[in-house]
């Protein structure tokens, strides 16, 4: 199968992108392995008009939309490598498709490493997350935890009493510095250093957390760090570059999110270094007209 552009991963970056790109009439195909980091969340939150809806609404949206486009497909697939076509342009393989394109843009997220304590999955995405912006008002008022998992813990520590009174957790290993310690004393920010060792909660949200020395925290939401790593073989088999991000490594790519190899872009989580629903959205328009500027030249 021959198009224009391929674009791995279907969620708020790649549909972005796709739909730029299929409003100047270029053939896109989207192949989506329908595993957004998202997909732990009920609602999205902060996003301009769509305070409140589902990921998965929000995907089916766009997508419905993008469908009445006739240069556009979708692909249910995951793609299982790529490699430069002969001449120009690249391959893309999934388990029974090839794709021949001339421009890829790299849309497939990162994969969040969670810090090993049980309990905490259960109520990831719910009354464990990542981002105030995305979730904490619907966490206001109440009992507050920040489960330090690299040094910019304590920073995010002094957001997080404008939702409600906050506890930083260190884990008795991140220790805010002196300026830390004076903004989080002045935020009113509590301070415990023995580790957590188990989350406990009502099978629906977080009650509490068991620390090392036997005591229990009363706690009603806990905000939690992930690492974050790229997991596309795309990246590894165009030898893609990265670069470090607080949390992990990202792709890297320019202000047009060009990467470091010629007609392959990046959009969303793989290469923003700054993460929520709003910066994908963005980043992927952003590719879209990169795109679509560069295919006029070819």
């Amino acid at each position: 199968m021959e198009t224009e552009v391929v674009i791995i991963g279907g969620s708020f970056a790649g549909l972005s992108a796709a739909m730029q790109l299929v409003r100047a009439h270029r053939k896109v195909v989207v192949i989506d392995a329908s595993q957004p980091r998202n997909r732990f969340a009920a609602h999205s939150h902060g996003i301009f008009c769509l305070d409140g809806k589902s990921p998965e609404e929000i995907k089916n949206t766009a997508l419905l939309q993008l469908q009445c486009y006739a240069s556009f497909t979708y692909i249910a697939a995951q793609v299982l490598g790529a490699e430069p076509a002969v001449g120009n342009g690249f391959c893309v393989h999934t388990s029974n498709i090839s794709l021949y394109a001339k421009k890829l843009i790299l849309a497939s997220g990162v994969q969040d490493e969670l810090p090993n304590i049980p309990g905490l999955t259960e109520y990831w995405g719910k009354s464990v997350i990542h981002c105030p912006y995305c979730h904490g008002y619907e966490l206001s008022n109440r009992e507050l935890g920040v489960l330090a998992s690299h040094p910019l813990s304590a920073h995010q520590a002094a957001m997080i009493p404008d939702w409600g009174a906050t506890t930083l957790f260190t884990q008795g290993q991140f220790i805010p510095d002196a300026g830390q310690l004076d903004l989080l004393r002045k935020r009113g920010v509590k301070i415990e250093h023995t580790p957590v060792t188990r989350i406990r909660g009502n099978g629906e949200a977080l009650t509490a957390v068991l620390l090392a020395d036997g005591t229990e925290r009363a706690l009603q939401g806990l905000y939690v760090a992930p690492k974050i790593s790229v997991n596309n073989p795309v990246v590894s088999a165009l030898k893609c570059e990265l670069v470090a991000s607080p949390l992990g490594e990202i792709v890297k790519d320019n202000e047009l999110k060009q990467t470091s190899v010629a007609n392959v872009y990046a959009a969303g989580d793989i290469s923003n270094p700054m993460q929520n629903g709003t910066l994908a959205i963005a980043s992927g328009v952003m590719a879209g007209i990169s795109v679509h500027q560069s295919l006029m030249f070819d």
